[in-house]
């Protein structure tokens, strides 16, 4: 069964209908996530052609990447082969942009980089790749820090001739060094860094369930261990500059299976920040 493309809007919600519906909201928007439950009897989830994990009672979650397309098909099929669709349409997002009048700057090719950075990657794909039982990924998440918000979610620099730098990935927490981090939701530790990675420093990523994850980076220590399940609010570190970091703060970034989102589509603003005076930070 097909059904017509959701309006284009930030905030979505479609009411309790016929059994063999979706049942979603939430922000489909780039970024933006949204919850859902699937027609009964649905086996399995596709977003895009991609598998969504889908809990026993039906239920899962969408992550919208910050440059997602403007729209995907959701599709769920039962038992008997029967599949329901949905098209989403997904709201593009205002991202802080800055034009500046000079050229963008080569990536340097450093070849003892290169040997260090390999395993890291490697390290970071394979935790990103576990999926952990956790019912985080339902929670309302919190702050893992308090402090001043040095850098959002996707800004991005427009270098002279129209070429783009890579977008912020995540958001800066300047909470000051030795400042408490903590859990923003239930999860389990896939990831604690033995030793500072060569950007991340001392990396820590949390798995909260159904493909969302969690990294804290530059963090000054890592209070858990891998495989630890962790409550929200747990202490799980503390804010530090290790890495590649101008001064001490914190870098929170989620991802969605491949998607990268916005960490304020699941907590909100955070109280008495005035975000349009934030600074353009790019990764």
């Amino acid at each position: 069964m097909k059904r017509a493309l959701l309006p284009l809007a930030a905030l979505v919600s479609i009411a309790a209908g016929p059994a063999d519906d979706f049942h979603l909201f939430g922000k489909i928007e780039q970024g933006g996530v949204a919850y859902g439950t699937a027609p009964t009897g649905t086996v399995s989830l596709t977003l895009a052609g991609q598998p969504v994990p889908l809990a026993p009672n039906g239920r899962f979650m969408l992550g919208f990447d910050r440059d997602a397309p403007a729209s995907a098909t959701l599709e769920a099929r039962n038992v008997a082969g029967a599949v329901t669709t949905q098209t989403l349409q997904i709201a593009p997002h205002a991202w802080r942009l800055e034009k500046v009048d000079v050229p963008k700057r080569p990536g340097v090719t450093n070849e003892e980089f290169e040997k260090l950075r390999a395993p890291e990657i490697a390290r970071i794909n394979a935790a990103r790749a576990v999926n952990a039982q956790s019912e985080g990924w339902h929670q309302h998440f919190v702050w893992p820090a308090q402090g001043r918000i040095s850098g959002v979610f996707g800004s991005q620099r427009i270098y002279r001739g129209g070429e783009r730098g890579d977008y912020h990935a995540g958001v800066d927490i300047a909470g000051g060094a030795g400042a408490p981090v903590t859990a923003p939701a239930d999860g389990v530790v896939v990831l604690a860094a033995d030793k500072p990675f060569t950007l991340e420093g001392n990396l820590l990523i949390i798995d909260h369930g159904m493909g969302l994850n969690s990294a804290f980076l530059h963090l000054s220590r890592i209070d858990v261990k891998q495989g630890d399940h962790v409550k929200k609010g747990q202490l799980i570190g503390a804010i530090g500059s290790s890495g590649r970091a101008t001064g001490p703060h914190l870098h929170w970034a989620l991802k969605w299976k491949d998607a990268r989102i916005d960490p304020m589509a699941l907590t909100g603003a955070m109280p008495g920040q005035d975000l349009s005076k934030v600074p353009v930070v790019t990764n």
